[in-house]
């Protein structure tokens, strides 16, 4: 495979049958296995494994010692922090191997999201956009976009504007403190009940 169009370091292992689009680099010991899809502009750090048939979009930034496993989508501008971790089955046995077509479940992490530091994603769940995901959380169900969750098992905590900058509610209308997008609560009391709505 040519690497004309991305960088990849030599102790890179890039199967046959993987698509890698320009500007991105791919840094050492990483292995990408045939079938998967990378998009431009991203960043794999060291001792990544990409999995076959995984999806992953454009600018995606995957820190040092992540292994995305076969059942994952990541979508443009995702960012994993170091030693992010994924599955892809529910109830493994290594007496029983699992069938792909059958027992793997797929994973949606969705624009802009961001996964902390030894964060785990249980399969299964979708990550919505710009949704936050603290260090060391552990994922169990589907993330709201915007969203800050935390914890074990992870629950939400706050709201994160798309910059990335903690939104604090006064009102029902909070303005991001740096970059002045604006956002509404809308639902019930409780703050796991909003869904944020950002204003054009």
């Amino acid at each position: 495979m040519s690497n004309k169009d991305y960088y990849a370091h030599e102790s890179v292992y890039i199967d046959m049958g993987a698509t890698i689009k320009e500007g991105t680099k791919i840094w050492h010991f990483t292995h990408v296995m045939g079938g998967a899809e990378i998009g431009s502009g991203c960043s794999l750090g060291q001792n990544v494994f990409i999995a076959n048939g995984v999806k992953i979009g454009n600018n995606v930034k995957i820190q040092n010692n992540v292994s995305v496993y076969e059942g994952v989508v990541l979508e443009n501008n995702v960012f994993c922090g170091p030693s992010v971790v994924f599955t892809n089955v529910k109830t493994p046995r290594s007496a029983f191997p699992r069938n792909q077509s059958t027992d793997y479940h797929t994973t949606i992490v969705k624009e802009g999201a961001s996964l902390g530091a030894n964060s785990t994603i249980v399969c299964g769940v979708t990550i919505h956009e710009c949704a936050l995901v603290a260090a060391g959380a552990v994922v169990t169900k589907d993330v709201p976009a915007y969203a800050v969750v935390a914890g074990v098992p992870a629950a939400i905590i706050g709201w994160a504007c798309e910059c990335g900058e903690m939104l604090k509610f006064e009102s029902e209308i909070c303005i991001c403190s740096a970059c002045k997008r604006m956002y509404e609560q809308i639902g019930g009391s409780e703050i796991g009940n909003y869904t944020n709505i950002e204003f054009s």
